[in-house]
């Protein structure tokens, strides 16, 4: 090959290398999103750690504040603020009493963990769809994260009604490289999603949701701020159609071997609060 041959040869050879094809580019972040996934949920599957955190969460019914010790028997919580104001004497009895019977009752540390592990299976059926259900484009990049933009892929096919709602989303998401963890997920609705051609709900476009998450301890990433605001309704789920913001903050990792009735002591005692004011970085109060 002559010499302006091997350059042309060359300088086409650059330009494909540094200037991906839109395809092999959308193929790259697809598999940066597979990795992160993997990574997900084998994070979530191995982790054991227990926390204590302060949990607000404001609906389009009321705000609540609580205080939330993870043990092993359960996760116990304690009303500390209620529509921006300390619980009633009476809000506050109501709520000892459900604490108390938290406690004592097995059944309805069975009913919790019933309901956790549904919601585990939902989030992580949901991350499993990611690489698939979106086209992936890399939009930005720093010494520590990658920005990926997503869409709907037309080729995918939801296979739940929870599904149809994810995979008419798009957005972004913001991730950790080092962990291989996701840092923040943001999107909004493309089209309005119906349900039973409409009988059975309908949730309009442009409805947006945005997750944040920090690191809280070697290796642990937790959700420290929720957004969601869908409009519509959808008979087949009991949230989805409300707003809902919720964060936490001033994660604490839980004694040893603590056990509810060690926690219902500590929450009632002030401890829990004490020590959780003292972990401001991890989350930002609301």
């Amino acid at each position: 090959m002559s010499l302006p041959g091997r350059l042309a040869a060359t300088v086409i050879l650059a330009v494909y290398v540094l200037c991906p094809s839109p395809a092999r580019a959308q193929q790259d972040a697809r598999s940066l999103v597979r990795t992160v996934v993997d990574s997900e949920l084998a994070a979530d599957s191995n982790d054991r750690s227990q926390w204590m955190f302060r949990d607000a969460n404001k609906t389009s019914i009321k705000s609540t504040v609580t205080l939330v010790v993870q043990t092993g028997e359960g996760d116990l919580s304690k009303l500390v603020e209620i529509n921006g104001q300390p619980p009633t004497s009476q809000q506050q009895a109501a709520d000892e009493q459900k604490m108390r019977r938290y406690v004592t009752d097995a059944s309805v540390r069975q009913k919790q963990k019933q309901d956790q592990k549904q919601d585990s299976q939902k989030a992580s059926a949901l991350t499993k769809m990611l690489p698939d259900a979106f086209l992936w484009t890399r939009t930005g990049e720093t010494e520590t994260e990658t920005t990926l933009a997503f869409k709907p892929d037309p080729k995918f096919t939801p296979p739940t009604y929870q599904a149809r709602v994810f995979a008419a989303m798009q957005g972004s998401m913001v991730v950790d490289r080092k962990d291989r963890r996701i840092k923040s997920l943001k999107g909004s609705l493309t089209r309005d999603v119906e349900f039973g051609y409409g009988l059975l709900g309908k949730l309009q476009q442009g409805g947006t949701f945005a997750v944040e998450r920090q690191r809280i301890g070697p290796g642990v990433w937790e959700i420290t701020s929720t957004h969601v605001h869908i409009q519509g309704h959808a008979l087949l789920f009991k949230s989805i159609g409300e707003q809902q913001d919720e964060e936490t903050s001033g994660y604490t990792p839980t004694p040893p071997n603590t056990t509810l009735a060690d926690a219902e002591k500590m929450l009632n005692d002030g401890m829990v609060a004490r020590m959780v004011a003292q972990r401001p970085g991890t989350g930002k109060p609301k």
